[in-house]
This record gives C-alpha cells, structure tokens and sequence, in this order.
C-alpha cells in the first residue's frame, strides 16, 4: 500500500494533518492534569478564585484542541479524496492502453472493482491513517507518560489490563483480517454475475433462465453477506471486550487509589486525572486496532490496483517510433502467424497478402476461421507471433500506436454506440466534422433517412450502447463514424451482418463510389457471399489457414471451401 499512495499524496497537507493531530493530542493530553489541580487545589481548598482560572485556561484549550481536530480531518480527508481521484485517473489511463490480451486477462468486471470499490477502500484508510493511526499511537504514549508522572503507583494496573485488551484484539484481528481480504473478491463475483445477467437480460429471458441467474446473484450475494457478517461481527467484539477490560481497569484503579487517598498517600485530583488517562490510553488502543482491523482489506485492495498499474504492455510501443513512409500507400502480411495466450495451436498460420490505394480486399470463412482474429492484427490489438504487417512499406510494430491508429478506421463486429447524440458519436470519429460531413457519412452509411424522421435529427439521444436503436441502424451508425475519419485503411469485420442484402449492397455500392474511401485501401470480413463478390482479392480462410485467394471469378472456378460457402448460400441461377 505504501508504494502505491507514497508518491501519490502531497508532502505539506500530510505534514499539516499530522501538525494539527500534535495540537490536538497535546491539548487532549493536558485537560486531565488541570482538572487534577481544579480539584487537589481549587474544589478541596474552596478557591473559586483558581477555578476560575484554570476553568477557562481549560476552554481555551479544549477550542484550541477542537480547531486543530477540524484541522487535522480536513487535511486528512481533502487527502485521501485527491488520492482516490489519481488512483481512478491512473487506472483508467492504464487500461485504455491495454491491449485485448490484458482486458481477456483480468476481465471487466474486475477492473471495474478494482477502480471503483478498492479505491474506495484505500481512500477509508487513507483518513484513518492520516487520523486514528497517527494520533492513537501519541495518545497512547503520552497518556502511559502523563499517567505514570500522575500517579506511579497506579500503573501496576495497566500491566493487567493492556496484555489482555492486546491478547484479545490479536485473536479478534487474526479471523477478521483473512474474511476482510477475501471481500474485494466476493464484490468481483457479484460484479461479474450482476454484469452478465444485465447484458444478457434478453438471452436470459429467451432461454427462460430467469430462476438460474436469480439463483446464481443469490449465492454470489449469500456468500458476500455471510463472510461480511463473519467479519464484522469479529469486529464488533472488540467494542465490549474493551468495555469489559475499561470497567475492569477502573475499578483496580478506584480499588488501589480509594486505599491511597484514605492513607492519604494521593490526592482525589490525581485519582481523577490518572483515571481519565486510563480511559486515553485503552482508548488509543482501541483505536491503533481498529485501524490495523481494516489495513488487511485495503492491503488486500492495494495489491489488486498495483497488480493492473504494474502490468506490462502486451503491445510493446518502440521507444524510438520511426516515421510512415507517406510515398505510396500500401498494406502488405509477409508470412503472418499469430496465437492466443495459452492456446495450443495458432489461431493465423502463414497469412500473406498485399493491397495498395483504392483496393479492396474481403475475408470469408467459417465461424472461428480466424477473420476477426487478422483485422485485429492490423490496429495491433494483438501483436504477431511471426511474420510482419508493414503499412506504407513500414513495420507496424516500429510505429508509434498514436500514428498507427490515425491511419485506421475500424468498424469492429460487435457495434458500440457511446452514450450521447448522433453527433458526439460521429465526432469520435472526426471531432471537427462539420454538419455537411456527418450528413455526406450518414448517407454513405445508408443512415441518413432513419436519422431525418427523428425529431431532433443529428442530435437525438443515443443511449448507452445505442439501446433505442435496432441492430442494423447501430451497424449503420457505427460505420458512419468510421468512414467519417479521414484514413488510410478501412476495415469493416461483419459489419453489415444485421443489414438486408438490399442496404448491403447500396452501402458496399456508395463507398466503390466516395472519392476518398475509393483512394484508401478496404478490408471487409463477412460470412455472405454477396457481401465479397466485388472486391479485388478475396482470401478463403479455414481454422486460421489461408486456404485461397483470388477474385470471385478464380475461386468459383476453383477453390473448393469457396464453392461449398456458395453452395450453402446461393441457388442455382443465383451462383
């Protein structure tokens, strides 16, 4: 946790919280020894006169005590809010340079606990830190100093009385501080089922499995409760334990002190001041306990936010990015293989082609033929496991990812819409766009005339992920964005799947047609032969195997996988 927070919070607050939490202690420390004299030389003797006094020297330092104590709380808490607003912005930077294969590996869910919820509990510590852990420890010292100059004789009380009250926070703190670690993982869980069966609420319903996924929160949500019951009712029992052992130690202290004062070896003031100092210092402990209760957990949340923080990029960026060569464009596979984390076989095996300005190239093949898989190869969401990608005759991987995803529009399979307007949504993909440019991309897209019947045009409400729009007009929307940013390549992978073979074919028709998408190179992955029929090079893959390449023509007439997708989709006359 200290690596985590130590460059992170800002040297003078802390040091003001800790100032303040000095004056506050030293102001609490004193009250007990000037009641001990309001009493030993002002109540016993009648002097009003004294009472008085050292009355209001009492209140000037108890305000004094509590200005410090707002001090203290608002250096302590402005802290560990700034804390937490780094530790957010840090995790986010972090992951939205992930690569897929870090996203894969901790899982969205995850991440999403770990910026939100274990944030939060290392901004809790943070304040108690900055508060509790600072201030029990003097309170404890110097109420164990401030009692023994009170009354020595008193103190052989406390070697009672703090072994026990240690002997029982330690049993207490060893079964809570595993339960309270354990929680940040039971949160994930029911993060990831609350997740799922949102996202799928409509596949649920479908498959009529409403009872199983309420089932399946409950025991993610039973198991959170009962471990957080475990905990905090381990927690709790140290609230009465410390009654027991507070009562307890008062009455050695009246005990022992009564047979003093009647021997007249003390004074009642002293009685009174070293009891109160008794209170402090079993106070205090409680306190630095509390404290070392909960580190577990933030510990525990420490570790997991560390863990994404340290995680190295899969996708490793040149520390010397060279220049794209701007001469003629182009975007070659030499020999390309690529593999999956732990995958026992490559997903891509020997991939190569070449395009050039104002060519298309389409990828057909099964499901899990490895078409997605290829296209992703190119932004480098995932780098090669051989081979080399060159854009413009340049390797890829010697580019800075910035000036590698400048040259690229995307148009992934699964469309996503960013909650807003049509038109924040197309400016993602230019943010000058003028409004003539996102009309001329809504109508390539075969977007506009949808986009016109509703009432507040460009900008109508796009709720998240484009809730209020069908599958297709999503498609559509998704693509307009793309094909709105001035690029090199665009890539559409099954993008015009939720299209009718009528749009399709307009769609594929207006973008041959746009002058600037005519000079870029295009790369559409579809399952529809019509989809294909036009490009310039088809490639057939087949469990990540380049198993033809060609046009339309040549692999009718003579690629076997090609001729069996056609026969599978067209009729006679149709082929």
């Amino acid at each position: 946790m200290y690596k985590l927070v130590r460059n992170r919070l800002e040297k003078w607050p802390v040091l003001a919280a800790a100032l303040f939490m000095i004056i506050q202690v030293f102001c609490n420390l004193n009250l007990p020894t000037l009641t001990s004299d309001m009493i030993n030389k002002g109540v016993s003797t009648g002097n009003t006169t004294y009472i008085w006094h050292t009355g209001a020297k009492m209140l000037g330092i108890a305000l004094i005590g509590i200005l410090a104590s707002a001090g203290n709380v608002f250096f302590a808490s402005t802290q560990a809010q700034k804390l937490g607003t780094k530790l957010r912005n840090a995790l986010f930077e972090k992951v939205l340079n992930f690569g897929n294969h870090e996203v894969d590996k901790f899982g969205a869910s995850s991440l999403t606990t770990r910026t939100t919820n274990d944030v939060l509990q290392i901004q809790n510590v943070t304040v108690m830190i900055l508060r509790m852990m600072l201030q029990a420890p003097a309170m404890l010292i110097g109420g164990i100093i401030m009692a023994y100059l009170s009354e020595k004789k008193l103190t052989i009380v406390f070697l009672v009385s703090l072994p026990l009250l240690a002997i029982a926070i330690g049993i207490v703190m060893s079964f809570a501080g595993p339960l309270f670690s354990s929680l940040q993982k039971k949160i994930d869980r029911i993060n990831l089922v609350f997740r799922e069966g949102l996202t799928g609420v409509r596949v649920v319903r479908a498959f009529r499995q409403d009872n199983f996924e309420q089932n399946r929160f409950e025991d993610a949500n039973k198991s959170y409760t009962d471990t957080a019951i475990k905990a905090f009712s381990l927690v709790s029992l140290m609230f009465p334990i410390m009654t027991l052992i507070l009562n307890g130690t008062n009455i050695g202290i009246i005990w022992i002190g009564a047979n003093l004062v009647s021997d007249r070896l003390m004074e009642i003031g002293n009685l009174v001041s070293f009891m109160t100092y008794a209170a402090m210092i079993l106070f205090s402990f409680m306190m630095l306990s509390m404290v070392f209760v909960f580190i577990p957990r933030a510990q525990a949340a420490a570790v997991r936010i560390q863990e994404v923080l340290d995680t190295e990029y899969s996708i490793k960026e040149d520390s010397n990015p060279t220049s794209l060569n701007n001469s003629e464009l182009s975007l070659e596979f030499k020999n390309v293989a690529f593999r999956y984390a732990h995958a026992e076989r490559r997903a891509l095996e020997s991939i190569n082609f070449n395009l050039h300005s104002g060519e298309t190239l389409a990828i057909i093949g099964g499901t899990g033929a490895g078409k997605s898989t290829l296209v992703n190869l190119i932004p480098r969401l995932y780098d090669v496991e051989s081979g080399q990608i060159n854009l413009n005759g340049t390797d890829i991987s010697t580019l800075s990812q910035s000036k590698l995803h400048e040259q690229i529009a995307f148009v992934q399979q699964k469309a996503f819409l960013f909650k807003g307007t049509i038109r924040s949504n197309l400016q993602v993909g230019k943010p000058n766009a003028t409004e003539d440019e996102m009309w001329h991309a809504l109508e390539l897209a075969q977007a506009a005339e949808f986009i016109k019947d509703l009432d507040n045009g460009l900008d109508s409400i796009v709720e998240h992920n484009g809730a209020n729009f069908s599958g297709g007009q999503r498609q559509r929307l998704a693509i307009a964005r793309a094909i709105i940013k001035p690029a090199d390549v665009y890539i559409f992978d099954d993008s015009f799947s939720a299209l009718d073979f009528k749009t399709d074919a307009k769609l594929r028709k207006a973008l041959s047609n746009d002058k600037k998408i005519s000079q870029s190179i295009v790369i559409i992955v579809a399952q529809r032969i019509a989809t294909v029929t036009t490009a310039n090079q088809i490639i057939v893959l087949d469990e990540g195997q380049n198993v033809g390449k060609g046009t339309h023509a040549e692999l009718k007439k003579t690629n076997s996988t090609y001729q069996e997708i056609i026969k599978s989709q067209l009729k006679g006359e149709d082929i």
